[in-house]
């Protein structure tokens, strides 16, 4: 296929898809393991992975096995039955998070959002969240993101809903009998993959409880072993009372979920939550497959030995434009020297490399957590030819009054 089609299918996406999505920087066709080839048959180097979505690489032969199998059987019934796959992944996850039970739905965002009505039959209806998380955009999961440029347009949101500093300071003066839950990140992946404060999520944990709030833990993208740990709060020590997750739990597929602990297990009774998709037989069969390869493979150990490659090559690097790497595992953000990052994305695609720019300042990276050592090494050799294209064209610029383009925030991951 020609650049010439490659560019006719861009305008048919201008043609025929809704204006919120931003104008693809390729248009790809197939990959494998941590690579991918655009239409036009170029290679690009993926350490995105869907944002933080495909744990398996591309076209993992588990994961390709497990679609086959289940769609040549049932790959959807009804929720008025039940499916082994539905129960096997339901009884993983809680032994996976320490849970007790499992609700399913099809995305992040409606884990989100059936966290939210898990929190209003405490019979409270104060909801705490954190400033720059993000936690969806269904309108109950952007009222409950911390970035006030995705809520402006679609308020009035849902009530209650206070957002935070970071800080233990700020938590104890919001904090009172009112609360029904506290909504955190381990680690905001959205706002160029801030970590939490030290000590912030056993602090968290302490004050819920002296309050009888719950404490909801968003794991959606740093959760399935992406941070090097199964879910980035076991690593705190804490017990949540829910957990939502998706993303990376399916490797590919579409499937979201949010496991209760304890007494929240006891809260949903019949009729007060449900969803078509969730739980179907496709989605869970293959998420159950995803799952067990990662522990089968030691992809949690793989995640925290390529985590430090990364962030100790990238730091040797010595570009000027490189603040600090932030992050654990495979969840990474360079901070940047300055607003660099939209144009550092974009030289990484002309050297073959997929990254992100989650804000003006951050370069985000998730690759696979089947990425080799190898892979890691040739990330930083591109990289750092990235890096010093970027620096070359700053003086010219600066000298100018010229200015690189900014990632727009909002602009959806």
């Amino acid at each position: 296929m020609s650049a010439r089609e490659s560019a006719r299918i861009v305008e048919r996406f201008e043609r025929v898809m809704m204006r919120s999505a931003p104008v693809p920087q390729l248009v790809l066709a197939r990959g494998a393991g941590c690579r991918v080839w655009d239409v036009d048959g170029t290679e690009y180097l993926d350490f995105l992975a869907g944002i933080a979505v495909n744990s398996l690489g591309h076209a993992h032969p588990v994961f390709v096995d497990a679609v086959a199998r289940k769609a040549a059987t049932a790959a959807h019934v009804s929720n008025y039955f039940a499916t082994a796959p539905q129960v096997e992944l339901a009884e993983r996850l809680c032994r996976l998070t320490g849970g007790s039970r499992v609700f399913f739905g099809n995305s992040g965002a409606e884990a989100i959002e059936a966290a939210l009505k898990l929190t209003r039959l405490t019979g409270r209806t104060r909801v705490l969240a954190l400033e720059q998380s993000f936690h969806g955009r269904t309108t109950g999961a952007v009222a409950l993101t911390g970035k006030a440029a995705l809520r402006e347009d679609f308020e009035p949101l849902l009530p209650g809903i206070r957002h935070l500093d970071s800080t233990v300071e700020d938590l104890e003066a919001a904090m009172s009998e009112d609360v029904a839950a506290l909504v955190v990140e381990p680690i905001k992946g959205e706002a160029g993959v801030l970590p939490l404060p030290e000590g912030y999520l056993r602090a968290a944990r302490r004050i819920t409880r002296e309050y009888g709030a719950l404490l909801v833990v968003d794991e959606i993208q740093t959760g399935a072993g992406r941070t090097g740990d199964w879910f980035a709060y076991q690593r705190e020590g804490v017990v949540p009372d829910a957990v939502t997750l998706a993303k990376g739990i399916g490797g590919g597929i579409p499937i979201g979920a949010l496991v209760t602990f304890g007494a929240a297990s006891d809260l949903f009774v019949a009729g007060h939550h449900g969803s078509t998709f969730g739980g179907n037989p496709l989605a869970a069969a293959t998420a159950n497959a995803v799952l067990g390869e990662i522990e089968r493979a030691g992809l949690l150990q793989n995640a925290r030995i390529r985590g430090e490659q990364l962030r100790e090559g990238i730091l040797a690097i010595g570009s000027a434009l490189v603040r600090e790497v932030r992050g654990r595992g495979l969840l990474l953000g360079i901070g940047l020297a300055g607003p660099e990052a939209l144009r550092v994305a974009q030289l990484a695609l002309q050297h073959g490399l997929i990254v992100n720019a989650a804000n003006e300042s951050s370069i985000r990276l998730a690759p696979p957590l089947v990425v080799t050592e190898d892979e890691v090494a040739e990330f930083l050799t591109l990289f750092r030819r990235v890096l010093a294209e970027a620096e070359r064209l700053l003086p010219a610029e600066r000298h100018s009054g010229a200015h690189p383009g900014t990632h727009p925030e909002g602009t959806p991951a």
